[in-house]
């Protein structure tokens, strides 16, 4: 691995285009575009305000930067420096900001959910939508880009309204069968659209795009419900994550479910590979410790061994008296060749677990010694990247696990990733700054 110098960031509002040929990132008001080869500034641009969201165009031409706290959004061109763009949400606020699949539409939220407000950058007409429910999990595109469907609420009742992406027509408003809609995700074919209830109730229910319901899944009925809702990228499987700790794997030929994947603290299975995260460096006594740096008493490295069951997994009993308990499923993602699953629990935010999709069953329990922050597959090659808030980065394949020491600086501890498009590197950040992880690997070079 070999990585770059420091940067300044904020927020790790760092964002890969789509292409894969500029990097952004924000350091308060400024918006910084580099070129990914040499990481030399192409384009700096200067914000009105302190940038909150950034999110590239479709086609990496345009870049949106929300500022929240004053209800704007400003578009800027990469090849045309001079061209600027600013949306103005006056008085009605700004909750979410977003752009739609052609890269030439902007969709802003007002507050309360009022309304949302489609702006078009090539004829600057404006269309509304109305009775939206949230604007973070009721928005979802088709992927092919053509549909938008909303979950919607009107007169106490929950709809989904699915509109024309090139005309922002009404096509099709029906009536679902829920209490009270909690999302809706568009299946990655384009064929279903998969909605859920609050987390008060456990209900799944499968849309056609004309309105005709294809199933509907219940686990139980008196308990917290639904947390995480994940498709495969071959639309084969939908995965749903609950708060009673298990994910529940259904197909998409009958929508039942067809196996269950229960997370414990408790490991007894021989069947998978457990990766324990160990301090590798030589333990010194306390007078040798109290003459390091302050700096370099972070800079411990770990490697990983393999444990034998039965395991105790770390495990964080919630506390009955406290709102949304921190328990059940927070986190689930498939690979990108459909392959594996991977969950992690919030009860056990030092466990990663790895379920293989051809046999239904565990494959692999990753054990750090830190809570994970932040976990990503590679959208080109099975495998996982994920960070723990040090100075490490961990990467695991199906051939095992490493960890990798960033010798940068010591105090530079990772938060959030990314990949870059093609597989072949990183992005890292931490609260201040980030740098750029490079992949030499024997896949690229084929």
């Amino acid at each position: 691995m070999n990585f770059s110098e420091l940067f300044n960031q904020t927020q790790s509002l760092v964002r890969f285009s789509p292409d894969g040929n500029y990097l952004a990132n924000c350091v308060s008001y400024k918006v910084i575009i580099r070129a990914v080869e040499t990481l030399q500034i192409l384009r700096l641009y200067t914000c009105m305000d302190a940038v909150q969201s950034l999110e590239w165009s479709s086609d990496s031409q345009f870049l949106l930067c929300a500022m929240y706290k004053r209800g704007l959004v400003q578009v800027w061109s990469v090849e045309q420096p001079d061209w600027t763009c600013k949306i103005d949400e006056g008085s009605a606020g700004l909750i979410h900001a977003q752009w739609s699949p052609d890269g030439r539409h902007v969709l802003t939220t007002a507050s309360f959910n009022l309304r949302i407000t489609v702006w078009s950058l090539v004829n600057k007409s404006i269309s509304y939508i109305r009775y939206i429910k949230n604007s973070k999990d009721c928005l979802s595109f088709s992927s092919s880009g053509k549909y938008l469907a909303v979950g919607e609420s009107r007169k106490c009742k929950d709809f989904i309204s699915v509109f024309d992406v090139e005309s922002w027509q009404l096509l099709k408003l029906f009536e679902t069968d829920t209490e009270d809609l909690s999302g809706i995700k568009w299946s990655p074919d384009s064929r279903v659209i998969c909605a859920w209830e609050h987390c008060l109730w456990y209900k799944i229910l499968i849309y056609t795009m004309d309105g005709r319901c294809l199933s509907t899944f219940k686990a139980y009925d008196w308990a917290l419900g639904v947390k995480r809702i994940e498709w495969s990228p071959a639309s084969q499987f939908l995965a749903v994550g609950s708060y009673d700790q298990k994910v529940r794997v259904l197909n998409y030929i009958t929508w039942k479910s067809i196996s269950e994947f229960s997370h414990t603290p408790s490991v007894n299975t021989n069947d998978a590979v457990v990766f324990e995260e160990v301090n590798a460096a030589a333990k010194v006594n306390a007078t040798l410790e109290s003459t390091k740096k302050p700096s370099e008493l972070f800079s411990t490295q770990s490697k990983y061994q393999i444990c034998e069951t039965p395991l105790e997994l770390p495990f964080v009993k919630p506390d009955p008296q406290k709102p949304n308990p921190k328990i059940g499923i927070s986190w689930l993602a498939f690979s990108s060749d459909n392959r594996y699953l991977a969950t992690i629990d919030d009860s056990m935010k030092s466990a990663l677990h790895i379920w293989t999709m051809k046999t239904l069953s565990l494959f692999v329990i990753i054990k750090q010694l830190e809570p994970i922050k932040c976990a990503r597959w590679n959208p080109r090659l099975c495998r996982l990247a994920y960070c723990c808030g040090n100075n490490k980065i961990y990467l695991w394949a199906p051939s095992g696990a490493v960890s990798v020491q960033i010798p940068l600086a010591s105090l530079f501890h990772t938060h959030s990733l990314r990949w870059h498009p093609d597989g072949g590197s990183l992005v890292l950040a931490s609260k201040e700054q980030m740098c750029v992880c490079y992949l030499q690997t024997k896949e690229k070079e084929k």
